[in-house]
């Protein structure tokens, strides 16, 4: 019913999660590396909402968890 929405965002939160893990790096860049995270982190939570009203909060927190882990790990 609403798979592609649900695709998309998923793409979109890999996307953010690959960001994070690959941003800018060194210690010049600690404050900014700082904002350039948040930035990403308020992404994700945007794109957490929108997942919740396809399948539900519990699902979509489930789904970030392990997307989270698929990247990061």
């Amino acid at each position: 019913m609403y798979q592609g929405e649900v695709e998309e965002l998923c793409q979109k939160i890999v996307e953010e999660y690959e960001a994070m893990k690959c941003g800018p790096t060194g210690f010049a860049l600690s404050i900014s590396k700082h904002a350039f995270i948040d930035a990403r982190l308020k992404r994700v939570d945007s794109y957490h909402r929108q997942l919740a009203t396809y399948i539900g909060d519990q699902e979509a927190t489930t789904t970030i968890c392990e997307l989270y882990s698929q990247v990061m790990d």
